[in-house]
């Protein structure tokens, strides 16, 4: 019995600890990416993508909206920062309980700027504009918090996947001829 609950204790400390946490140095080379003025914090539009991962993630953002050092590396090696796929078939129908602050804080975690116009579809999909990579794209977040561009444009595809070379969901094939047929003579 006394080893069933240490064991029981042992599997849940694994299950609480991160199993992918970034380590030092991938964080150190975020932090470094990110302070493109190198001052050692970040501020203005170089946090503007981190305050909005730390919203998503339901972390306390700095007062000031600026991020130390010191405050980038805790977040990070809390794995805030890291950014989740999204589903190949994003975006889904389904029910949206996101605010519109809720959804562009989605897309900005993903690396968009300038997300405007967001409007909720019919579908319960957050649709609008935001600039990626220096270009002006279509961005539409769903009810899971998936966050999908047409920046390819071939449609909408997930923000951390290429753009697909088939359509997402191509026509099931079937049995029946497209076109008439004669049958085959009986022997």
């Amino acid at each position: 019995m006394r080893t069933s609950i240490i064991a029981g204790a042992v599997a849940l400390a694994c299950l609480a600890s991160p199993a992918f946490a970034a380590t030092e140095a991938e964080c150190n080379d975020m932090f470094k990416k990110a302070d493109t003025n190198s001052d050692g914090v970040l501020s203005d539009a170089e946090a503007s993508r981190y305050l909005a991962m730390m919203r998503v993630g339901n972390v306390t953002e700095p007062t000031d909206k600026r991020i130390t050092t010191a405050s980038f590396m805790e977040n990070c090696r809390k794995d805030v920062f890291k950014s989740a796929a999204s589903d190949p078939n994003a975006p889904l129908k389904g029910a949206n309980s996101f605010t519109e602050g809720q959804a562009r804080d989605r897309a900005m975690a993903r690396g968009y700027t300038d997300v405007t116009g967001l409007k909720k579809d019919d579908d319960g999909i957050w649709r609008g504009t935001a600039s990626l990579d220096g270009k002006s794209v279509g961005v539409a977040i769903d009810f899971k918090g998936n966050v999908v561009s047409d920046a390819g444009g071939a449609g909408m595809a997930p923000a951390t996947a290429p753009m697909p070379t088939t359509p997402a969901n191509p026509a099931p094939a079937t049995n029946t001829p497209t076109s008439p047929t004669t049958p085959a003579p009986k022997r």
